[in-house]
Formats: C-alpha cells, sequence, structure tokens
C-alpha cells in the first residue's frame, strides 16, 4: 500500500458519502490520524467528515471516546468487538451516519494483549456494521500504518457499495 493508494481511496469513499449526503466520523489507533488525514484530503471534505480522534492508550480511550473501565470490561483491544465499540461510539458522538474504528499494533513489535506486528482490526458502525481483522505479517510501522488506513476506508466503501441508503 502507498500514500496515494491511500488517498485514491480517501477520494472514492468521500465522492460516495458526498452523494450520500451522509456523514462520517473516526475513533483510530494504530493508524496515528492517517483515516482521518486521508479523508480531510479530499475538497469538500467538510461536506460528510466531522471529527475524529486518535485513541492510542486508556487514558485517551477515556477522555475521547468517554469510554470508562466498566465500558470496555470484558473487551480487548485489537479485536472486533472492541473496533466496533469504538466505532458505535464515535457515531454516536458525532451523531453521524458512519462511525469508523481502527485497532491494533503497527509495529516493530505487536501489543501488550499479544497480537503481532502487522495486526488490526477496522470496523465501521452506520445503517449496517462490520469489522474485519487483517494481518499484513509486516513489522514496518509506517507501512502497517498506511495499510491499516486504506482497509478501513474500503471496508466503509463497501458498506457503502452495499447500502442502499433505505
Amino acid at each position: 500500500m502507498t500514500m496515494a493508494t491511500l488517498f485514491e481511496t480517501a477520494a472514492r469513499v468521500g465522492a460516495q458519502l458526498k452523494a450520500r449526503r451522509e456523514t462520517v466520523a473516526v475513533a483510530e489507533s494504530a493508524a496515528g490520524g492517517l483515516i482521518s488525514a486521508a479523508l480531510l484530503s479530499v475538497p469538500g471534505a467538510s461536506a460528510f467528515y466531522l471529527g475524529g480522534a486518535v485513541v492510542y492508550t486508556p487514558r485517551a480511550r477515556h477522555r475521547l471516546l468517554g469510554l470508562k473501565r466498566e465500558d470496555v470490561r470484558g473487551f480487548m483491544s485489537a479485536t472486533e468487538p472492541f473496533a466496533l465499540l469504538m466505532a458505535q461510539t464515535i457515531r454516536k458522538q458525532h451523531s453521524v451516519t458512519w462511525g469508523i474504528g481502527e485497532t491494533g499494533a503497527a509495529g516493530p513489535n505487536g501489543n501488550p494483549y499479544g497480537h503481532a506486528a502487522g495486526h488490526d482490526v477496522v470496523a465501521v458502525s452506520g445503517p449496517v456494521q462490520a469489522a474485519r481483522t487483517i494481518a499484513t505479517g509486516s513489522s514496518d510501522r509506517q507501512a502497517n500504518m498506511v495499510a491499516f488506513a486504506v482497509a478501513a476506508l474500503e471496508l466503509l466503501g463497501e458498506q457503502l457499495d452495499t447500502d442502499q441508503g433505505e
């Protein structure tokens, strides 16, 4: 994956959101803000992008998403249920059509939860919900961050293609 691929994917998803008059907010972790940056690179992004947060620590999860310990009890970071919780929470917080959640281990090492570098989970919550676990098999931090952001935007694009806005 390249940055060009990331920006092309964001342009395609942004055009879909604009055409549908729908909005999105992002809660990302290992992608480090690249999902939001890519969406904001689309001219006219203010028509569909309402906000985002880089939720990199438990403290940020509490401060930026308002999730308390009891809200995440039983969840483990970098899993599909946790990524969906992030997507649902950011969607509700911003009153948007779609929420994106992303969590994983960019590298060069794995995370404290036992996931290897290159493990990531992306999720979208909206009229339909979906989550996907990906594994790049790489410890290249920057390449993984780009791959994670592309995967999140591709997942949203797939849901936009599937959900016809009924």
